[in-house]
Parts: structure tokens; sequence; C-alpha cells
């Protein structure tokens, strides 16, 4: 009897570490490289999840995404943060161009990088510098990008 309800147990135990190891986060990096890039919310995964049959396209949006709350994406911020964009392409992307030549030197805190054949977007610091989170940003305005990095990237002269 005792046999039986130790090894009850123990099933238990071990289906919930297997249930827990299949929700825990991932990196920006590994969810880059699976296709979920920006910053996505867990109720998108939620809707992913009712046109989406697919279970573990669901399972890893979730472990993607950030959890919505009051206001809890807008209250996030970054140390830093990395414009990337391929050099070639920068002619299609007249606004990125323009922030680049007038606007860029405001964020002390962002860098421009080139990389071949990347698309315009912003990669995200933390205060060691590793990467976070990574946004899209092809079809923005320039002034969408002002009004991002203003939210998003604290301003140096804080530390000044």
């Amino acid at each position: 009897m005792r046999g039986t309800i130790l090894c009850a147990i123990l099933t238990v135990i071990f289906a919930s570490s297997l249930s827990w190891g299949e929700q825990q986060q991932m990196g920006a990096a590994e969810c880059e490289k699976l296709g979920f890039t920006g910053l996505a919310l867990c109720s998108d995964c939620k809707t992913l999840s009712e046109y989406v049959k697919d279970q573990e396209l669901v399972s890893e949006c979730l472990r993607c995404c950030v959890e919505d709350s009051d206001d809890s994406m807008s209250k996030v911020t970054y140390a830093g943060a990395i414009l990337e964009v391929c050099m070639r392409k920068l002619v299609f992307y007249p606004e990125i161009v323009g922030f680049i030549e007038d606007d860029k030197d405001k964020f002390p805190s962002v860098r421009v990088q080139y990389a071949f054949n990347s698309p315009p977007k912003l990669i995200l610091l933390d205060d060691d510098g590793e990467q976070k989170e990574t946004v899209r940003i092809d079809n923005w305005k320039r002034e969408h990008v002002l009004q991002f990095l203003h939210r998003k990237v604290k301003s140096s002269s804080a530390s000044a």
C-alpha cells in the first residue's frame, strides 16, 4: 500500500516538473529564432490558439510572451538599444535613414549596427548590455521610432 502511494506521489511530482519545464520562459534570441520577435503579449498567444491548432506553436508563443496587465508594457524600459539594418537596404527605408541622420544623436545609448541582409529592427538591451527584446521597425515612421525610444530607452541624462 505504501509503495503504491509513494509511486503515485512520485508520478505526480514528475508530471508537474515536466509541465513546468514546458512553460519556462525562453530568451529573446531563442524566441527570435522561432520567429517570435517584438514584444508579444500572452493574450496574443491565446488569440493565436483560437485560430491555429498546433499546440507546440502555441506553447512556444507562451514561452516567448510577456504577461499583459494594466500598463505592464508601458513600464518596461531598457538601458540601451541597437538599431540594426542592412546598409544596402537603407535606400528602401527613408524614414529610418532620416532618423539615423537627424535624430539618432538625441539618444546616446542607441547605436547603429549594420548587418548584411538584416531588416530594420531595434534590439533592446538591459543594464548589462544583453539583448532582451527585438522589435522589427520596417514600416515605422520616423516619429514612431522617436516616440518608442523616448518611452522605452532610459535617458542617459539620469546618470549624469
